[in-house]
């Protein structure tokens, strides 16, 4: 049976880590794969030698060359991809990035921790999403 993959678009290593780490919980096999951009990320959904459509995307909205939204715009233009499985992952809080990307077709909506030596801003948030949503997603999908 394929296991479920997961593509993570996050340019903040420490984020990467974090939700590397929130995934290890996951009591499920699964692919990862990380681009640090859109373009990155781009480029790896069109690779045909890697075949890659993954079952979720994880994507941070705030990106050097091409941000979240660039990148929503796209897939969402594409035939191939346009009906992707995308929670979006952002410190921001400002409701106009919210509204862009939920008429954008998301699946959830991520706050990340603010800072990472007191995350009392929503410490569980990711842990919550992998442990609720994440695991029920790839389950679901590859059952």
């Amino acid at each position: 049976m394929k296991k479920p993959t997961i593509l993570l678009i996050e340019d903040d290593e420490l984020d990467i880590i974090s939700v590397e780490r929130s995934l290890k919980k996951i009591e499920s096999e699964y692919v990862l794969h990380t681009a640090y951009n859109g373009i990155e990320a781009l480029r790896i959904l069109r690779d045909t030698d890697l075949g890659l459509i993954p079952d979720v995307i994880l994507l941070d909205i705030n990106m050097p060359r091409m941000n979240g939204i660039e990148f929503l715009k796209i897939i969402r233009e594409d035939t191939k991809l346009k009906n992707l499985k995308v929670f979006i992952m952002t410190t921001s809080s400002e409701g106009d990035d919210r509204f862009e990307a939920e008429q954008l077709g998301i699946s959830g909506y991520i706050i990340k921790p603010l800072n990472y030596t007191d995350n009392s801003k929503r410490p569980d948030s990711m842990d919550a999403f992998v442990q609720f949503h994440l695991r029920k997603i790839l389950l679901d999908e590859h059952i």
